[in-house]
């Protein structure tokens, strides 16, 4: 049998299997691995979890890299009003062991001292993986402040926690003694990493060799770009000189686009969807010497994220198990409404959830937007309906916090309207077991995958969603989901929201509220529909060994 890549006492608990016997690392800013583990913001960390896990189920020779977050991406609570309160709490976990690895880094021409802590793979159900921290005694304050905070705010110093995944993840596996022969990127974060490649092979062929690119933003606006000169005074590139920099990554002017220097260093690059998959070839189809980009549509570990209950009932086919574990399910997740809000939520009322990182382009307060349709569905007596907001707004992003705050002030005054703060893994379950019908609204196209509706659909959720991202390849609409209908392409930003705002009341009038109310049958039947197809391949078994065959290969 092929044994681990990594040398003891870091090695895999398991015994490799053969088919995924090459060895890769995984370099990512964050993962969502275990409510305990405070390092992650949003639906990039819940990807890079699942795919740890279900890398491990699959035996494969594989670990991750990742930054130790002192403070991790914050804490969210509640102000005196009850609006969002941004709070950053010191973070320990016993469960890390220390290598006994340091080492040093350039940052801004000075060397910084890197900790890289372990995490054994028995501890949470994942491959090894190693976590880097500068928040030691043997640097100054500056330095040690690089890896206090998850995206950090000042860009200066996000430059620096990029070198620190990148270049000290590279110089991480070199202390290790390795050399993996796939080094993945998921996003661009860690691209310093292909500097220190070229730096010892001094060839571009030998950095692509090894190098893989996951790209997940289907915008060029969205893709981080910092002014090249910056990035130099930083010792972003190591110690590659400027002129070899840019022929090797092809950028002339002063702007550094860190997505384009990643498809012209790997020799092979993924979107997360199909759909995304075909955005991306379009967006960069015009910058010449890039890698060929195909897709890998992201998926969730259904091991970690299904009730073994709904699991039960869907596996037998058992209407009345279904309908009896999904309604234990909602009066837990309407305990957890009732402490924080003092709202008592009934668990026979169709329970909408609209729930994952709160920025612009996912629209999340679409629905509210035409105030009397929106006071027409909460105060309807024939089908009435309850609904729960809750996610995490990035801590600077002052204007998607007064939507958070907008949407506590909106659903004040309503018995059966809420929002929800603390959102992290553990909620996030419960309100993906809870719900009725899982919403998900953003700009068509601006979604490159989209997860959160995969793990609720595992959990008897149904979607109703905008035709975009993993949806376009799951959606059957009436069958196992419900769409709201795209955009005629040429509308106005405001003709397209209202377009999408009245698709979903249409569907949520038409359809499923006579759905749910009149033909219970036929509502369940949705539901085990939805639960069946969403599974196998939306499993992130079926990504990580696509990852293995299509990309790593």
């Amino acid at each position: 049998m092929p044994s681990s890549f990594l040398p003891q006492p870091f090695s895999h608990n398991y015994e490799i299997a053969p088919q995924y016997s090459k060895s890769a690392v995984y370099f990512s800013c964050e993962f969502a691995i275990d409510q305990s583990f405070k390092i992650y913001s949003g639906g990039l960390g819940f990807l890079a979890g699942s795919h740890m896990r279900a890398a491990a189920d699959l035996k494969q020779n594989l670990c991750g890299i990742g930054i130790l977050w002192t403070y991790g991406y914050y804490n969210q609570a509640r102000g005196e009003d009850r609006e969002l309160a941004v709070q950053f709490r010191k973070k320990e976990y016993s469960f890390l062991q220390d290598t006994g690895i340091r080492f040093t880094v350039p940052v801004h021409g000075h060397p910084v001292w890197v900790k890289a802590l372990y995490l054994p793979g028995d501890v949470f159900g994942t491959v090894p993986m190693f976590f880097l921290s500068t928040d030691i005694e043997e640097n100054d304050q500056l330095s040690r402040e690089i890896t206090h905070r998850l995206y950090d705010q000042d860009h200066r110093r996000r430059i620096a926690q990029y070198i620190i995944l990148g270049a000290g993840g590279a110089r991480l596996l070199e202390e290790l003694g390795v050399d993996p022969e796939v080094w993945h990127l998921n996003e661009a974060h860690g691209l310093s990493a292909a500097f220190r490649l070229y730096e010892k092979h001094h060839s571009l062929e030998e950095v692509k060799k090894r190098l893989v690119f996951t790209t997940h933003t289907p915008e060029e606006a969205g893709n981080e770009r910092h002014h090249f000169g910056l990035l130099k005074d930083f010792t972003f590139f190591g110690g590659v000189p400027e002129e070899e920099v840019r022929k090797i990554t092809g950028i002339e002017g002063d702007e550094f686009n860190h997505t384009l220097a990643a498809l012209r260093m790997a020799r092979i690059a993924n979107g997360v969807s199909k759909l995304h998959g075909e955005v991306s070839r379009q967006m960069w189809k015009d910058y010449p010497n890039i890698c060929e980009i195909t897709h890998v549509t992201n998926a969730q570990n259904k091991k970690y994220w299904a009730d073994h209950g709904l699991e039960h009932a869907r596996a037998g086919g058992s209407v009345e198990e279904l309908r009896h574990r999904k309604r234990e399910l909602k009066e837990r997740l309407f305990r957890i409404v009732a402490d924080q809000t003092g709202k008592l939520f009934k668990p026979n009322v169709l329970t909408i959830v609209w729930a994952r990182r709160f920025a612009a382009y996912k629209r999340p307060d679409l629905i509210t937007r035409d105030i009397q349709l929106f006071r027409a569905m909460l105060n309807n007596p024939k089908y009435p309906v309850q609904i729960i907001w809750a996610g995490k707004p990035y801590p600077f992003d002052y204007t998607a916090i007064e939507i958070f705050n907008q949407l506590i002030r909106l659903t004040r005054d309503y018995p059966n309207a809420t929002v929800l703060v603390g959102y992290e893994l553990e909620l996030s379950r419960f309100l993906k077991n809870g719900s009725d019908i899982w919403l998900n609204n953003p700009i068509v196209t601006r979604e490159a995958s989209g997860t959160s509706g995969m793990t609720a659909a595992m959990n008897g959720s149904v979607n109703l969603s905008t035709y975009d991202g993993w949806v376009c390849e799951f959606a059957k609409d009436g069958e196992n989901s419900f769409i709201i209908p795209p955009a005629d392409p040429g509308f106005s930003p405001d003709d397209r929201d209202r377009h999408d705002l009245l698709g979903y009341y249409t569907a949520l009038n038409e359809k499923i509220l006579p759905t749910y109310y009149d033909r219970p049958d036929e509502w369940s039947r949705i539901v085990l529909n939805s639960m069946n197809d969403v599974v196998p391949f939306f499993d992130a078994d079926r990504m990580v060994d696509e990852y293995y065959k299509k990309i790593y290969a």
